[in-house]
């Protein structure tokens, strides 16, 4: 069932990149071949206003086929000839709709579950943080230079910066302090740590829940670039990239777990997952590498400081060498994923 579950999970939320696409397609006038929810042979098909909406037998994405590559139509319709500007808010629209799924996925969760408040629960005593004066109910401000809004940007913020010196801005009583934490090692656990712990999630209100929803989307959305930061400068090697086959088990694991203890907890997981993914996944995809949503727009912004469209042949030919890198690294990524979970 969690496997299951999992490849749901994932196909909705690449279908709902794709919707992005369609959507802005058709409020610009594009002419959209296909529009289609699964891969592989169609099951179903109906044609209706010049598309062809398609159930296919592989409940897995879906995608959104509107001829851009087709270079011979003088069709009005045709994704070409319509303006720069216009182009780009169909191709960004896969990805912003993503960030909305996780946005309304977030408050979905906030208000199920409650939000973690950058507020101080308890201080070890002989800590870093108890020497910095810092007390339960004190809320945390910043850690260096990122602000704080909910606690496990906390958490992850200690992760990224492993026994660095970091100076912590927090407001105690009404008053805003500032104090410099070296974390200390718990040889225990083998982790740096300032010594102060969260507070119960708290419960939440319609605003709040609003509110806490776009802080859940910004921390991952962060996260996501801050963990490619670390691809990039090797703190993270490459043998530790999560593709398809990864992802299924991560949710699979968590069904697993959550199934215990009931409905509510499965779905709040789900929720947690989906969140994550449908972020990470808009990040992703406007990384500005060929192939990629953000690659297009890259192309589609030289065309606009230029005025000229770069030859599509030699655009093609981009685009053509990042999907074979990108083929490569995911049976790469895939391959680690099978001796991670099978082996």
């Amino acid at each position: 069932m969690g496997i299951i579950l999992a490849i749901l999970l994932f196909s909705f939320i690449i279908f709902f990149h794709e919707l992005g696409h369609f959507v802005l397609a058709k409020k610009n006038g594009v002419d959209v071949e296909e529009f289609a929810i699964g891969m592989g042979p169609a099951i179903f098909s109906r044609e209706y206003h010049g598309t062809w909406y398609s159930i296919r037998i592989f409940p897995i994405g879906g995608f959104c086929a509107m001829g851009e590559d087709d270079e011979a139509t003088d069709s009005p319709g045709n994704f070409n000839n319509k303006s720069v500007w216009a182009r780009m808010s169909v191709i960004a629209a896969g990805p912003v709709f993503n960030f909305i799924l996780a946005f309304v996925f977030s408050v979905i969760l906030v208000w199920m579950t409650g939000y973690d408040a950058p507020v101080v629960g308890s201080v070890d005593s002989g800590s870093p943080a108890a020497e910095a004066g810092i007390q339960e109910g004190d809320t945390i401000l910043r850690m260096g230079n990122k602000k704080i809004n909910i606690f496990r940007e906390i958490s992850f913020y200690n992760q990224y910066h492993q026994g660095e010196e970091t100076t912590i801005t927090f407001l105690h009583d009404g008053e805003e302090k500032t104090a410099t934490l070296d974390p200390e090692l718990d040889e225990e656990l083998g982790y740096y740590r300032f010594g102060f712990n969260s507070s119960p999630a708290r419960e939440a209100t319609p605003l709040t829940a609003l509110q806490y929803g776009v802080y859940e989307v910004k921390f991952w959305i962060c996260t996501t670039i801050d963990s490619l930061k670390m691809l990039v400068t090797g703190q993270v090697g490459v043998d530790q990239l999560s593709g398809p086959v990864g992802i299924v088990d991560v949710v699979d694991d968590s069904y697993q777990q959550a199934k215990v203890y009931g409905g509510f907890a499965v779905t709040a997981q789900l929720l947690y997952l989906a969140v994550l993914l449908s972020a990470n996944l808009g990040v992703m995809n406007l990384l500005p590498l060929p192939a990629l949503d953000g690659g297009r727009l890259v192309f589609l912004l030289v065309e606009a400081v230029r005025r000229k469209r770069v030859p599509p042949e030699k655009e093609g030919y981009v685009h053509l060498a990042g999907i074979v890198l990108l083929m490569a690294l995911m049976v790469f990524v895939m391959y680690n994923d099978i001796q991670r979970v099978f082996f």
